[in-house]
């Protein structure tokens, strides 16, 4: 029996899904690992006990959080045919983002400023793990940024409507889920020393 078109399409939206599901739990459990070795890291004496988070990755989590917001909203604003507003969320989005990454580097200076470095002589374990975990969400961050990019391009090319718009979707759901991973890392940073 053939298929119809809309028969194809669902199944290839549930299949790109499906997909980006297995990769996020894939990347879960790479943090979770990470997380883990830092409760394990924990109970070395050399740990800092009296750590505190650089302001600028407060700042940082504000602007992610703001990033889903304006994905959401781009994803509304295609479902209903508005181009204009698509447009506008989509590059609100971009500059979000790149506004984080300037947080996490603020608050890689800030960790400089204050010696704390996670190599050589005066390096600290703490710092270490903080600079992996970061750095890690950093870069499927740049995974994002990319994919927002090709989001952005196909939607000038006039690729996304109201009944076509799974690049933005999909887009959104993996910007959602760096939005909830920085944010349970976030919180267990702040509150696990």
């Amino acid at each position: 029996m053939k298929m119809t078109a809309e028969e194809h399409k669902k199944r290839t939206a549930r299949s790109y899904k499906l997909l980006l599901l297995f990769a996020m739990i894939s990347i879960t459990m790479l943090f979770a690992g990470l997380t883990s070795a830092y409760v394990v890291g924990k109970s070395r004496p050399d740990w800092l006990k009296d750590f505190q988070m650089p302001a600028p990755f407060f700042w940082s989590t504000a602007t992610i959080i703001l990033c889903s917001v304006t994905f959401y909203l781009a994803k509304k604003a295609i479902q209903k045919d508005n181009r204009a507003n698509t447009t506008m969320f989509l590059w609100a989005t971009l500059v979000l983002g790149v506004v984080f990454v300037f947080f996490q580097k603020q608050g890689f200076n800030q960790l400089f400023e204050n010696h704390l470095y996670p190599t050589g002589a005066s390096g600290s374990i703490t710092i270490s793990f903080l600079y992996v975990i970061v750095v890690a969400h950093l870069a499927h961050l740049a995974g994002g940024l990319i994919s927002l990019l090709i989001i952005i391009y196909n939607h000038f090319k006039q690729k996304y409507n109201s009944s076509q718009f799974l690049g933005i979707e999909l887009g959104a759901m993996y910007w959602h889920f760096l939005d909830f991973l920085w944010i349970y890392l976030f919180l267990f940073l702040y509150f696990f020393k």
